[in-house]
């Protein structure tokens, strides 16, 4: 009876430790547009980055930019949204120390091309891109 208890503890053990190791080398969370822009906005490019995803957003005329981090990476770091309408001189932008996302940032832009992007961290992780619409 005895040696069947250390069994059952050793196997209680190692389930435990092996949870413990899974869940230490667990990769973070991609990255999901988390709706700050406002209700009808919705997704209509995305940039991917190392860390996170810096996604384009729409809602009649008005064009919104965020970047979020994957979730896991709770840390506090530099993180950016620009856009602008591509005929403008300068971005409107966020770039702030964040722990989950930079922005929203806005420009209305009905039928117009507007430049957009974001980065996490310093500039090794960034992405910018284009949009026409």
């Amino acid at each position: 009876m005895n040696v069947k208890r250390k069994l059952v503890s050793a196997g209680a053990l190692a389930a435990v430790t092996a949870a413990t190791v899974g869940a230490m080398a667990a990769p973070a969370q991609a990255a999901a547009y988390n709706g700050v822009c406002g209700s009808g906005y919705r997704v209509i490019d995305k940039l991917e980055l190392l860390r996170g995803t810096v996604y384009l957003t729409y809602n009649g005329g008005w064009n919104c930019v965020v970047t979020v981090a994957d979730s896991g990476a709770h840390d506090s770091k530099p993180m950016a949204a620009f856009l602008k309408r591509s005929s403008d001189s300068e971005f409107v932008r966020d770039d702030d120390y964040y722990r989950y996302y930079a922005g929203p940032v806005y420009r209305y832009a009905p039928s117009q091309c507007i430049d957009w992007g974001g980065r996490i961290g310093l500039d090794s992780d960034s992405a910018w891109g284009d949009h026409c619409g």
